[in-house]
């Protein structure tokens, strides 16, 4: 029996009106063998969903697939009627999808949605999928199933959601399963998880995995095999032990040049310039022309050739010894400016707690403690990474911060202003000097707003601009900042893919012209290269300007690049804070350690031991006794049990609340 599985050939899916398509897809092919993972790179944009789609046959109402074949062990997917793919689409194939938040269904519970997929395609549970739907929640590591399996999406972290719909893909028993950036917004440890347990599966079940992501580092930890999309179109291809040792193609090497890290502080990220080139157009000439450092005369005049092998090659007028960029650029950013002589923003004691109610009176029974008793300073000038698991109070902390939620206890000094005894208007007069980049791009915006009117609304409350016209060249400039083009103005969110609406949000922020900006994942839903144009955008308004920035990530490239201080968070509290080299090098807190050993390293050399900590973050509505780690630390002491551990000073600004440390001091 061949282990060919899934065999794409010349696969054209287009979008739009027939007179002027936007070419998604523009001629890909690509193979899957039983047990091997390919894994999709490329920006936001050049179609790798696109290609996820057109093999589900998922494409929104104006798309189509105009040529190709796609062939799952031989039947050809494209032949079938839609009944016919119904069958297959959930159970031979099967696929996980970008965004958890709005993929799940928030009016039924998340049993009764993985339920209604064994019901569809595996008949021995379809009568009573209740136990088949407790052991998928099982097999995808959700502790306590029988009682989550009643719960409804909000009650459940981003983590969990995505194990949630990793089930929902597994309960057809699929042979290839497609994961669209199954990770994406997860922090680290649970992205270990959740790729250690698609390893796992894969070993158990023999299935293939199409693998879409811009993490290079997942890439060098999961890919069997390499696909770089550009513009509709495969650029090279690759196994991942020569992709990462030797790139080929220009867009290849100026990606793995984008990647941020410590040793990038000074001279900046070398980001790809310009933006990917509009598909709605027959290309005559490379579709990275206009982007690359390397093109020559024989560039412009005719569609560059494949080079290679089909299953190792690459597409480009210039052999490999002919392509060469350029040094990048050092930029002299000098290093963190000294700290002022007082903060910018001060949090002392900060408590977020939200009631519980039961009953028809809806007496409250207890609190849910997200942010438990934070001290926080925030800089001119200078940038605090807040990292962590997701549900541990970063976000809440945030929002707290700038008074979107209201603290419960705690003062709030913001220039020396208290926040927190600020009434609404008084409050409103102060917004525009701080603002916030939300997590989630797509619940951040208005779906009914053009974007000139998303950007500009800031500005119209504050009364910046003195007319709509004003306004619009405003808008048009942080477009141009964060890479989109004026043409977006007159179009919905939407329109855009995840990446482009990030950068919308980036814009939105920026319009008031803010002292400080929390930043709220901003670059989790970002490839490489545009990513390193935001990094670079950030550091680039931070020294211009001064602002202060409180980054909240999961991305620890990120936070080696970009901040000056880390804190490190779990269930609502600070374990461990400092400068950023003392916590990345020489990080104290068991669970510091474990997040760092859960970074992927853009390597497939490297082999990270992975720190697994058992079970999930507790609920902190009923956080454990004593310090609340110790039931998944792998160091605890009998102490740790009884009393929560004071802060203890081990150098110049680096702090760590752990027993392991007390005398030290």
């Amino acid at each position: 029996m061949s282990d060919l599985l899934l065999e794409v050939r010349g696969l054209r899916t287009w979008l739009g009106p027939e007179d002027q398509p936007v070419r998604a897809v523009d001629g890909v092919d690509l193979t899957l063998r039983r047990g091997e993972t390919y894994v999709l790179v490329g920006e936001s944009g050049c179609g790798k969903s696109m290609i996820a789609y057109s093999l589900m046959r998922l494409l929104p109402p104006s798309g189509r697939i105009v040529a190709g074949e796609v062939l799952l062990e031989g039947r050809a997917l494209l032949d079938l009627t839609e009944a016919e793919m119904r069958r297959e689409r959930g159970g031979s194939i099967g696929m996980i999808f970008q965004e958890p938040m709005t993929s799940l269904n928030p009016v039924m519970s998340v049993g009764r949605q993985v339920a209604e997929a064994v019901r569809l395609h595996d008949p021995e549970h379809a009568a009573n999928p209740r136990p088949r739907v407790i052991e998928l929640f099982r097999q995808v590591g959700i502790a306590d199933p029988e009682h989550r399996v009643d719960e409804y999406p909000h009650q459940l972290s981003g983590g969990m959601k995505q194990r949630v719909m990793i089930a929902i893909a597994l309960a057809g028993r699929p042979k290839v399963l497609i994961a669209d950036e199954p990770t994406t917004a997860l922090d680290v440890t649970i992205q270990a998880q959740v790729l250690e347990l698609l390893r796992d599966l894969q070993r158990e079940t023999g299935m293939a995995i199409l693998l879409i992501t811009h993490d290079l580092g997942v890439v060098a930890e999961m890919a069997d095999r390499v696909g770089v999309m550009y513009a509709g179109q495969l650029v090279e291809t690759a196994g991942v032990h020569e992709f990462f040792a030797h790139p080929r193609h220009p867009y290849s090497r100026k990606l793995f040049r984008a990647l941020p890290g410590a040793d990038k502080r000074v001279q900046g990220l070398d980001a790809i310039p310009g933006r990917v080139p509009p598909l709605d157009r027959a290309f005559t000439r490379c579709r990275f022309l206009d982007r690359c450092e390397a093109r020559q005369a024989v560039c412009e005049g005719a569609l560059p050739p494949w080079r290679g092998e089909a299953e190792d090659g690459y597409r480009c007028h210039l052999a490999v010894e002919q392509i060469a960029l350029g040094t990048p650029t050092a930029r002299d950013e000098g290093t963190a400016p000294p700290r002022a002589a007082e903060p910018l923003l001060r949090a002392r004691g900060l408590q977020v707690h939200f009631p519980i109610r039961e009953g028809v009176l809806r007496r409250v029974v207890g609190q849910v403690r997200a942010v438990d008793g934070l001290d926080i300073d925030l800089w001119p000038g200078r940038t605090l990474a807040l990292v962590g698991e997701s549900g541990c109070g970063k976000t809440t902390t945030g929002k707290a911060l700038l008074q979107l939620l209201r603290p419960t206890a705690g003062s709030v000094r913001f220039d020396g202003i208290e926040l927190t005894s600020l009434g609404g208007k008084a409050l409103r007069r102060l917004r525009h000097q701080f603002q916030i980049i939300f997590q989630d791009p797509a619940s951040s915006m208005n779906p009914r707003m053009l974007v000139e009117d998303i950007v500009a609304e800031g500005m119209v409350a504050q009364g910046i601009g003195a007319s709509r016209a004003e306004r619009r060249e405003r808008a048009i400039e942080l477009l141009d900042q964060v890479g989109l083009s004026a043409e977006a103005l007159r179009r919905y969110p939407h329109e855009f893919s995840g990446g482009q609406r990030q950068r919308i949000a980036i814009a939105r922020a920026l319009a008031v012209d803010p002292r400080l900006i929390v930043c709220d994942e901003p670059t989790s839903a970002l490839d490489v290269s545009v990513q390193a144009q935001v990094l670079n955008l950030l550091k680039e308004l931070q020294r211009e300007l001064g602002l202060a920035y409180l980054f909240i990530t999961h991305n620890i490239a990120v936070v080696a690049y970009l901040a000056d201080e880390v804190a490190v968070m779990y269930l609502g509290r600070i374990v461990e804070q400092g400068p950023v080299k003392a916590i990345l090098e020489n990080p104290a807190h068991p669970y510091t350690r474990a997040l760092l050993a859960a970074v992927p390293v853009p390597d497939p050399e490297h082999r990270r031991r992975v720190i697994r900590l058992e079970g999930d973050l507790p609920s902190p509505a009923a956080p454990p006794p004593g310090c609340h780690f110790h039931e998944r630390c792998p160091r605890v002491m009998p102490r740790c049990r009884e009393a929560y551990p004071p802060r203890c000073s081990l150098d110049a600004g680096h702090e760590v609340a752990c027993w392991l440390y007390e005398d030290e001091e």
